[in-house]
């Protein structure tokens, strides 16, 4: 069975569109919950940011869309592939203010290129976005 290509999430978010944004696009929001810390080094398209977790596991965030407080993109590495395998997923954040908050759509892409025995890439990532996004959540939430 080939590998699903996408990945989407929708949060309804008790927190304004730029709170939502900061916690996306900032290194100290970014390490509060996708991950232990966080760098960037640019954030532009065609600038780096770097997440860190307690577990000693890196990611390299490649930034594709800065529009705040609307979109938020980059692309980064398919776990379980070798770092220097070119092949990446594409993760779109779009923010769309509601009267009670903001409306959170998360995409990830880039999985049909994958050969059926990395399926557990997939899998991987879709538990990791609904654990990732119950902790977005949480650390909004502690800040409000």
């Amino acid at each position: 069975m080939p590998v699903p290509d996408r990945i989407e999430r929708v949060l309804e978010l008790h927190h304004p569109p730029e709170k939502v944004w900061a916690a996306l696009t900032t290194a100290d929001g970014l390490g509060g919950w996708f991950g232990s810390s966080a760098e960037i080094d640019d954030l532009r398209p065609g600038g780096q940011a770097r997440v860190r977790w307690n577990d000693g596991e890196e990611h390299t965030l490649w930034i594709q869309i800065v529009d705040p407080p609307r979109r938020f993109s980059y692309r980064w590495a398919i776990e379980g592939l070798p770092p220097s395998d070119p092949r990446r997923t594409y993760v779109e954040f779009t923010l769309e203010p509601r009267p009670a908050g903001t409306r959170l759509t998360v995409v990830e892409t880039g999985f049909a290129q994958l050969p059926d025995d990395q399926a557990d890439a997939y899998e991987g990532n879709a538990t990791g976005w609904r654990t990732e996004l119950a902790e977005l959540t949480e650390y909004l939430d502690a800040a409000a």
